[in-house]
């Protein structure tokens, strides 16, 4: 009788512990990988103070990728749950049919990426391209926007030499003199910006009919197994554009936000607040809205696809974008505050 009093003890106490173990990791168990690029956005913070580990209650590997090609690859190997690519990557990663949803529009690109000739490379203007050499990396936003510069200025894009180089790559190969022009974003397009002149940028390109977007997107098998992460991954994302967006003018260069971002992308920090303006950030609301989530995504990335089958970039485009991009988790997001 007392060998099973000490069985049944034994055995409650394994129970209990089992139990609590899993209560305890079960917060914890919940692990993701998210690839991140080093363009300047609001939610450098919360990556950077560790609130998006809080917030989902999970461990989070963080990966930096210099391209959304990169990213796209990586999330297409499932190496990475949720990246962060621009619309031309993403156009073309849904019209292959990988199965991924846009969660969150970043911003609209503006003065953040931009065309810039090396000093006497004689390049003044888009047209003077023909005959040089011009680096950009391939499936990038700029890619797309250099292609539409040059269709809207009539210039055929065999005249030109395009090299496909990622951004430290571009930054090398203009330090060497090999190249007479370069289509980036920082911190890259800021050191050839010191020995170079912006020819154009993509708040020009999307005036011409041609705007660009970067954007979160999630794998969606992770998105339907872990939907509670998803919703809260664009809650803290929303509130950090929310805290840009009250108060611009205190993310300064000698603001904490401003050495943080730094500290995370490569950029100078004197340069932060003029490369967070080079952004339209949509709020949380706006996000769920016809202009973005709601409507305008699909239509805009479904109008890339077109392009970059034009430009023989892609073989086909699809009928219907509109499973690639969703709102439910902004819609979420916004009921659960």
């Amino acid at each position: 009788m007392q060998m099973i009093s000490r069985r049944s003890l034994l055995a409650a106490t394994t129970a209990l512990i089992a139990f609590a173990s899993h209560g305890v990791a079960s917060a914890e168990d919940l692990k993701l990988t998210i690839a991140y690029q080093t363009v300047v956005e609001p939610s450098k913070i919360p990556q950077a103070d560790g609130v998006y580990e809080k917030t989902l209650g999970a461990a989070i590997d963080w990966r930096k990728f210099d391209s959304g090609a990169d990213v796209i690859a990586a999330i297409a190997s499932g190496a990475v749950d949720i990246g962060y690519v621009g619309s031309s990557p993403l156009a073309a990663a849904a019209s292959r049919d990988l199965p991924i949803q846009t969660i969150y529009v970043v911003g609209l690109i503006g003065e953040s990426e931009a065309l810039v000739s090396r000093n006497g490379a004689g390049v003044e203007k888009v047209a003077d391209l023909a005959g040089k050499k011009v680096a950009v990396p391939f499936v990038s936003t700029t890619h797309y926007s250099l292609l539409a510069a040059l269709k809207h200025e009539g210039v055929d894009p065999k005249s030109v030499e395009i090299l496909n180089l990622r951004p430290p790559e571009i930054a090398a190969a203009w330090e060497r003199g090999d190249i007479d022009a370069a289509y980036v974003w920082d911190p890259a397009l800021g050191q050839i910006k010191t020995s170079g002149k912006v020819v154009t940028d993509s708040a020009q390109v999307a005036a011409w009919g041609a705007p660009t977007f970067d954007a979160w997107i999630v794998r969606t098998d992770f998105a339907e197994k872990h939907p509670e992460a998803v919703r809260d991954f664009v809650k803290v994302t929303g509130a950090s554009y929310a805290d840009f967006l009250a108060n611009p003018g205190a993310w300064s260069s000698s603001s904490e936000q401003a050495g943080k971002i730094a500290r995370l992308t490569g950029a100078k920090v004197e340069d932060i607040p003029v490369l967070l303006k080079g952004y339209v950030f949509p709020t949380l609301a706006e996000q769920a809205s016809d202009k973005f989530l709601g409507g305008e995504t699909v239509k805009a990335v479904t109008a890339t696809s077109e392009f970059l089958k034009e430009q023989g970039k892609i073989d086909a485009v699809l009928p219907d974008y509109s499973k690639y991009v969703t709102a439910k988790y902004v819609t979420d997001a916004l009921a659960s505050n």
